[in-house]
């Protein structure tokens, strides 16, 4: 059986809301890898956050963030539950630092699902193109292909993407961290990034 350390213990349970004690068995039970505790206590319905994840979110606030002296700017929705919980200074932080993430990390979609078909296929065959051409063995190609398509999307998508305030953690650990810290279902609804001349040429405007 693995050696769980207490900070293993303590990382999932602020990642999953979970007792300390489920925490530790998930761990156990995981051979200590995070992402399968993580599931195990889904499946169990321990984790705090995918106990509140079917929940309504028809209340939270739009935030902004004005970055290089007004060269980037950003609209992000935030939902929650309650209108109390909205109001709150670490819902209002929440939303504010994933507006300060958009303006720095420029994802270009929410979540993998909303990636198109017609890009992902596009990606891949451009990531098989290459792999071929490294020479790796054919029997191995699939599998690389598909690893560097995960990492296609933790650089595209913002809820995959690394935390630009903490890079250990994805935009959505964080966002699951505080979803157990307030005890609300959230859901990041929609985000718009503008730069300033995007789109432009040198001979326009």
């Amino acid at each position: 059986m693995a050696v769980i350390s207490p900070a293993q213990v303590k990382e999932l349970r602020e990642r999953t809301g979970a007792g300390m004690m489920d925490c530790k068995r998930a761990l156990e039970e995981t051979a200590g890898d995070m992402e399968k505790a993580i599931e195990w206590l889904r499946q169990k319905g321990l984790a705090a956050a995918a106990k509140k994840a079917g929940r309504a979110t028809a209340e939270g606030i739009v935030d902004s963030y004005i970055h290089m002296g007004g060269r980037i700017g950003v609209l992000v929705e935030v939902n929650c539950e309650t209108d109390f919980v909205a109001r709150t200074d670490e819902f209002r932080a929440l939303v504010h630092d994933i507006a300060m993430h958009v303006a720095a990390a420029n994802p270009r979609w929410l979540r993998r699902e909303d990636v198109p078909a017609e890009v992902v296929a596009k990606e891949r065959e451009i990531l098989r193109a290459r792999t071929l051409e490294e020479g790796k063995p054919a029997q191995v190609v699939d599998r690389i292909v598909e690893g560097r398509l995960e990492k296609f999307y933790a650089e595209n998508c913002l809820e995959e993407q690394p935390f630009v305030k903490n890079p250990d953690q994805t935009v959505g650990q964080l966002l699951k961290e505080a979803i157990a810290k307030l005890g609300e279902n959230m859901v990041i609804r929609r985000f718009a990034r503008f730069e300033m001349g995007e789109g432009l040429s040198s001979q326009e405007g």
